[in-house]
Protein backbone atom coordinates (compact mmCIF):
# COMPACT_ATOMS: atom_id res chain seq x y z
CA UNK A 1 0.00 0.00 0.00
CA UNK A 2 1.34 3.01 -0.59
CA UNK A 3 1.48 5.30 2.15
CA UNK A 4 -1.00 8.58 1.72
CA UNK A 5 0.73 12.05 2.21
CA UNK A 6 -0.15 14.06 5.20
CA UNK A 7 -2.27 16.69 3.75
CA UNK A 8 -4.60 13.60 2.96
CA UNK A 9 -4.29 12.97 6.56
CA UNK A 10 -4.98 16.08 8.93
CA UNK A 11 -6.63 19.18 8.50
CA UNK A 12 -4.88 21.51 6.26
CA UNK A 13 -3.18 23.79 8.91
CA UNK A 14 -2.10 20.72 10.46
CA UNK A 15 -0.29 19.24 7.28
CA UNK A 16 1.54 22.90 7.35
CA UNK A 17 2.33 22.74 11.12
CA UNK A 18 3.75 19.28 10.90
CA UNK A 19 5.36 19.81 7.98
CA UNK A 20 8.79 19.80 9.47
CA UNK A 21 8.48 16.44 10.85
CA UNK A 22 6.58 14.53 7.66
CA UNK A 23 9.65 12.35 6.99
CA UNK A 24 9.03 10.94 11.19
CA UNK A 25 4.80 10.50 10.33
CA UNK A 26 5.99 8.33 7.38
CA UNK A 27 8.51 6.33 9.68
CA UNK A 28 5.98 5.91 12.27
CA UNK A 29 3.40 4.62 9.39
CA UNK A 30 5.96 2.28 8.71
CA UNK A 31 6.63 1.24 12.05
CA UNK A 32 3.03 0.40 12.52
CA UNK A 33 2.91 -1.59 9.39
CA UNK A 34 5.71 -3.73 10.31
CA UNK A 35 4.09 -3.96 13.55
CA UNK A 36 0.97 -5.68 11.81
CA UNK A 37 3.13 -7.61 9.54
CA UNK A 38 4.62 -8.83 12.97
CA UNK A 39 0.93 -10.06 14.21
CA UNK A 40 1.45 -7.11 16.55
CA UNK A 41 -1.89 -5.11 16.43
CA UNK A 42 -1.84 -1.62 18.15
CA UNK A 43 -4.25 1.14 19.60
CA UNK A 44 -6.30 3.09 18.42
CA UNK A 45 -7.54 1.87 14.70
CA UNK A 46 -5.98 3.18 11.58
CA UNK A 47 -8.27 5.83 11.00
CA UNK A 48 -7.93 7.24 13.95
CA UNK A 49 -4.49 7.43 14.79
CA UNK A 50 -4.25 11.17 13.63
CA UNK A 51 -7.59 12.19 14.75
CA UNK A 52 -6.56 15.22 17.01
CA UNK A 53 -5.18 16.80 14.04
CA UNK A 54 -8.41 16.57 12.14
CA UNK A 55 -10.03 19.59 13.41
CA UNK A 56 -8.69 23.02 12.46
CA UNK A 57 -5.74 23.98 13.37
CA UNK A 58 -6.68 27.51 14.09
CA UNK A 59 -9.49 26.83 16.09
CA UNK A 60 -7.59 25.06 19.29
CA UNK A 61 -8.07 27.71 22.10
CA UNK A 62 -7.60 24.36 24.74
CA UNK A 63 -4.51 22.08 24.75
CA UNK A 64 -5.00 19.15 27.35
CA UNK A 65 -2.34 16.75 26.84
CA UNK A 66 -2.48 12.68 27.68
CA UNK A 67 0.01 10.49 27.52
CA UNK A 68 -0.32 7.70 25.80
CA UNK A 69 -3.43 5.99 24.11
CA UNK A 70 -5.80 3.50 26.85
CA UNK A 71 -4.44 0.02 25.76
CA UNK A 72 -7.43 -1.74 26.74
CA UNK A 73 -9.39 -2.78 23.23
CA UNK A 74 -12.06 -0.84 22.04
CA UNK A 75 -11.18 1.93 24.16
CA UNK A 76 -8.67 4.43 22.56
CA UNK A 77 -10.38 6.82 19.61
CA UNK A 78 -7.51 9.00 19.01
CA UNK A 79 -8.53 12.13 21.32
CA UNK A 80 -6.42 11.38 24.59
CA UNK A 81 -8.71 10.60 27.36
CA UNK A 82 -11.84 10.01 25.34
CA UNK A 83 -14.12 6.82 24.48
CA UNK A 84 -16.45 6.02 22.39
CA UNK A 85 -20.22 6.45 23.49
CA UNK A 86 -20.97 3.09 24.33
CA UNK A 87 -17.97 2.28 26.30
CA UNK A 88 -19.17 1.49 30.36
CA UNK A 89 -17.68 1.50 32.47
CA UNK A 90 -15.92 4.14 31.80
CA UNK A 91 -11.90 4.68 32.62
CA UNK A 92 -11.55 5.52 35.76
CA UNK A 93 -8.74 8.23 34.61
CA UNK A 94 -12.05 9.85 32.94
CA UNK A 95 -14.17 9.37 35.48
CA UNK A 96 -12.44 11.11 37.62
CA UNK A 97 -12.45 14.14 35.20
CA UNK A 98 -16.05 14.25 35.31
CA UNK A 99 -16.46 14.27 38.70
CA UNK A 100 -13.75 17.26 38.89
CA UNK A 101 -15.91 18.69 35.77
CA UNK A 102 -19.20 18.50 37.49
CA UNK A 103 -17.96 20.31 40.82
CA UNK A 104 -15.96 22.63 39.15
CA UNK A 105 -19.12 23.74 36.35
CA UNK A 106 -21.73 22.24 38.35
CA UNK A 107 -23.19 20.50 35.30
CA UNK A 108 -24.34 16.93 35.41
CA UNK A 109 -22.42 14.41 34.92
CA UNK A 110 -22.16 13.52 31.10
CA UNK A 111 -24.29 10.39 29.60
CA UNK A 112 -20.99 8.78 28.19
CA UNK A 113 -17.16 9.26 27.79
CA UNK A 114 -17.23 11.07 24.54
CA UNK A 115 -15.11 14.14 24.13
CA UNK A 116 -15.47 15.06 20.76
CA UNK A 117 -17.83 18.17 21.54
CA UNK A 118 -14.47 19.46 22.65
CA UNK A 119 -12.73 18.83 19.86
CA UNK A 120 -15.18 20.43 17.73
CA UNK A 121 -15.12 23.52 19.99
CA UNK A 122 -11.49 24.69 20.04
CA UNK A 123 -9.64 21.92 22.44
CA UNK A 124 -6.61 19.93 21.12
CA UNK A 125 -7.08 16.75 22.75
CA UNK A 126 -3.50 15.10 22.32
CA UNK A 127 -1.96 12.26 23.46
CA UNK A 128 1.58 12.31 23.81
CA UNK A 129 2.67 8.95 22.09
CA UNK A 130 -0.17 8.16 19.23
CA UNK A 131 -0.10 4.71 19.66
CA UNK A 132 0.16 1.72 22.22
CA UNK A 133 0.52 -2.26 21.97
CA UNK A 134 -3.15 -3.74 23.61
CA UNK A 135 -2.45 -4.52 26.93
CA UNK A 136 0.61 -2.86 27.07
CA UNK A 137 1.10 0.76 28.24
CA UNK A 138 3.75 2.89 26.72
CA UNK A 139 4.90 0.07 24.70
CA UNK A 140 5.23 2.86 21.96
CA UNK A 141 6.92 5.37 23.66
CA UNK A 142 10.51 6.51 22.22
CA UNK A 143 9.69 4.88 18.75
CA UNK A 144 9.35 8.54 17.52
CA UNK A 145 6.04 9.72 17.96
CA UNK A 146 6.97 12.48 20.81
CA UNK A 147 9.01 14.15 17.99
CA UNK A 148 5.67 14.77 15.74
CA UNK A 149 3.98 15.77 19.47
CA UNK A 150 6.43 18.26 20.20
CA UNK A 151 6.01 19.65 17.10
CA UNK A 152 2.25 20.02 16.98
CA UNK A 153 3.13 21.84 20.43
CA UNK A 154 5.36 23.96 19.80
CA UNK A 155 3.55 25.03 16.16
CA UNK A 156 0.31 25.83 18.22
CA UNK A 157 2.63 28.20 20.82
CA UNK A 158 4.05 29.93 18.21
CA UNK A 159 1.14 31.17 16.87
CA UNK A 160 -0.16 34.39 17.35
CA UNK A 161 -3.75 33.37 19.21
CA UNK A 162 -4.41 32.79 23.12
CA UNK A 163 -3.62 29.22 23.85
CA UNK A 164 -4.17 27.74 27.37
CA UNK A 165 -2.55 24.42 27.75
CA UNK A 166 -3.80 21.64 31.07
CA UNK A 167 -0.66 19.85 31.84
CA UNK A 168 -1.83 16.82 34.12
CA UNK A 169 0.89 14.71 35.88
CA UNK A 170 4.63 14.98 35.42
CA UNK A 171 4.55 14.33 32.28
CA UNK A 172 2.70 16.41 30.42
CA UNK A 173 4.25 18.73 32.94
CA UNK A 174 7.80 18.98 31.24
CA UNK A 175 6.03 20.67 28.46
CA UNK A 176 5.54 24.10 30.03
CA UNK A 177 8.33 25.52 29.05
CA UNK A 178 8.42 25.22 25.22
CA UNK A 179 4.63 26.71 25.89
CA UNK A 180 5.36 29.37 28.11
CA UNK A 181 8.42 30.53 25.96
CA UNK A 182 5.28 31.05 23.40
CA UNK A 183 3.51 33.17 26.01
CA UNK A 184 0.73 30.77 26.47
CA UNK A 185 -0.97 29.94 29.80
CA UNK A 186 -0.72 26.75 31.23
CA UNK A 187 -2.60 25.11 34.30
CA UNK A 188 -0.60 22.49 36.24
CA UNK A 189 -1.99 19.70 38.65
CA UNK A 190 -1.52 16.51 39.54
CA UNK A 191 -2.55 13.53 36.60
CA UNK A 192 -6.82 12.30 36.99
CA UNK A 193 -5.77 8.88 37.17
CA UNK A 194 -6.88 6.89 40.93
CA UNK A 195 -3.38 6.81 41.90
CA UNK A 196 -2.91 10.65 41.76
CA UNK A 197 -6.14 12.11 41.75
CA UNK A 198 -6.50 12.45 45.26
CA UNK A 199 -3.41 14.49 45.91
CA UNK A 200 -4.34 17.63 43.42
CA UNK A 201 -6.40 16.75 40.75
CA UNK A 202 -9.85 17.28 42.46
CA UNK A 203 -10.25 20.70 43.22
CA UNK A 204 -8.12 22.12 40.56
CA UNK A 205 -10.93 23.56 38.77
CA UNK A 206 -9.08 23.54 35.40
CA UNK A 207 -11.44 23.88 33.07
CA UNK A 208 -13.23 27.22 35.01
CA UNK A 209 -9.43 28.76 34.99
CA UNK A 210 -8.99 28.17 31.53
CA UNK A 211 -11.59 30.36 31.00
CA UNK A 212 -10.64 32.78 33.11
CA UNK A 213 -7.12 32.80 31.06
CA UNK A 214 -9.16 33.19 27.73
CA UNK A 215 -11.42 36.14 29.11
CA UNK A 216 -7.99 38.22 30.51
CA UNK A 217 -6.44 37.90 26.64
CA UNK A 218 -10.20 38.64 24.82
CA UNK A 219 -11.02 34.90 23.64
CA UNK A 220 -14.12 33.61 24.12
CA UNK A 221 -14.56 30.99 26.50
CA UNK A 222 -15.28 27.37 25.86
CA UNK A 223 -17.94 25.96 26.33
CA UNK A 224 -17.95 22.93 28.34
CA UNK A 225 -21.19 21.00 28.20
CA UNK A 226 -21.41 17.51 27.25
CA UNK A 227 -24.28 15.88 26.73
Amino acid sequence: MTPRPLTELVDPGWARALEPVSDRVSAMGEFLRAELAAGRRYLPAGPNVLRAFSFPFDDVRVLIVGQDPYPTPGHAVGLSFSVAPDVRPLPRSLANIFTEYSADLGYPQPANGDLTPWSQRGVMLLNRVLTVRPGSPASHRGKGWEQVTECAIRALAARDQPLVAILWGRDAATLKPMLTDGGCGTIESPHPSPLSASRGFFGSRPFSRANEMLARVGADPVDWRLP
